[in-house]
């Protein structure tokens, strides 16, 4: 019957084509040909629909006919507790958290000697430039100069009070020559601060001159060359990583926001090297990017000399696990219009036959879908072969 009405239809169909295959004389009559065949398709897919539902309703009423058809072959899978967990998949990089772009303490200068070579493990405190002092040292020179005469002003200035005062105490001289005595001593001591002071700042920026590194650790980048100006920026400059105090940086979509948190366990993969690490979230960002519309999280990974910053990481983000869950493989999930389904084999008498079990999907990840109710432990699920079963369809697992 099936075989009848389809080799009817398409016989139509062929027959409606050739006859009107040489009548292109219009637009309109190409048209009303089309409408006709689109018209003869749908006719076509609604008898076979209607075929295959007789065929189902016939095979599930007439039991002694199924019996007697040959059972199909299968694949089964046993249901049971298992520890399910649901990852958020995404893609991070390995950075440093203390590298260090060196720059002058001061407005910088020219550069007059580079003690640096990039790929140098340097220490914290070494010396790495020295940039142009000559009147800076001048400076130093014509100012502690100065609080010399100062000095030795002051000493005057106090002994000439001395001698006023003395002179005073005999009731010889005059008290204007003693206040002005007094005050002269006291503008040079006043000035002897000022200029100690000055010598102080002018030392410290002389120091300033002398480049040195804030942070241990490798001189990654070294881009600055004697006679050159030296400013601090990347371009024109040095570049300090210390790799003892590594992190995993990515940036996850807001919508998962309330699945991740400070210490969600993290699983860190990094293919270059073929290496993983377990961690946990250590910290995420507290704004959502206007960009990318995700936000930054980190994890730290331990020292290891075969990482190096800017690796490409894959970052696994556990939001989901339950230690006891029931799960079937994705593909055997099934749709109809009372909701989701999958085939289990039930024992019939000496027979083992199809039947639809509705079910409530929980997470899925890879290839396993949570079932949430509908199945218990123990349930026998079809897994290969359920393609076109019915209801009580006959099925075994032997060829």
């Amino acid at each position: 019957m099936n075989s009848f009405i389809k080799v009817s239809f398409l016989a139509a169909i062929a027959f409606f084509i050739v006859s009107c295959g040489g009548n292109n004389s219009t637009n309109n009559g190409l048209q009303e040909k089309k409408d006709k065949l689109e018209k003869l398709k749908k006719e076509e897919a609604q008898a076979t629909a209607e075929i295959r539902k007789l065929e189902l309703e016939i095979s599930e009423l007439d039991t002694a006919g199924a019996n007697v058809k040959k059972a199909k072959l299968v694949v089964l899978d046993t249901i049971k507790d298992e520890k399910f967990t649901h990852y958020i998949d995404l893609q991070g990089r390995v950075d440093a958290e203390n590298i260090s772009y060196v720059s002058p303490r001061g407005t910088g200068g020219q550069v007059k000697a580079v003690y640096v070579k990039e790929g140098q493990y340097v220490k914290k405190g070494q010396l790495l430039l020295k940039l142009d002092d000559a009147i800076i040292r001048q400076n130093v020179v014509a100012a502690r100069q100065g609080l010399a005469a100062t000095k030795n002003q002051l000493e005057l200035a106090k002994s000439v009070y001395e001698r006023t005062k003395n002179l005073w105490d005999q009731h010889i001289g005059t008290e204007v020559q003693l206040l002005q005595a007094k005050t002269n001593v006291e503008v040079l001591e006043n000035q002897l601060k000022t200029q100690q002071e000055n010598i102080k700042s002018a030392e410290e920026q002389l120091s300033t001159t002398s480049v040195i590194s804030n942070v241990s650790g490798v001189a990654d980048e070294v881009n600055i060359h004697v006679g050159e100006m030296f400013t601090g920026g990347p371009a024109a400059g040095i570049k300090i990583v210390n790799t003892s105090n590594l992190k995993v940086v990515t940036d996850i979509p807001e919508n998962y926001l309330a699945r991740v948190s400070k210490g969600t366990p993290v699983i860190i993969s990094v293919p270059d090297i073929n290496k993983s690490y377990n961690s946990t979230i250590s910290l995420i960002s507290q704004s959502i990017s206007a960009t990318s519309r995700g936000f930054i999280a980190e994890a730290k990974i331990p020292n290891d000399k075969s990482l190096k910053p800017n690796l490409t990481a894959m970052v696994r983000i556990q939001d989901y696990s339950v230690p006891n869950a029931m799960t079937v493989p994705v593909n055997v999930l099934q749709t109809d219009e009372q909701g989701k389904f999958v085939l289990v084999a039930v024992k019939q008498g000496n027979n083992m036959v199809a039947q639809k079990r509705q079910i409530q999907v929980g997470e899925l990840y890879g290839e396993r879908l949570e079932v949430k109710s509908g199945l218990k432990t123990g349930d026998i699920i079809i897994t290969e072969g359920f393609q076109n079963l019915f209801d009580g369809q006959a099925i075994t697992t032997s060829a």
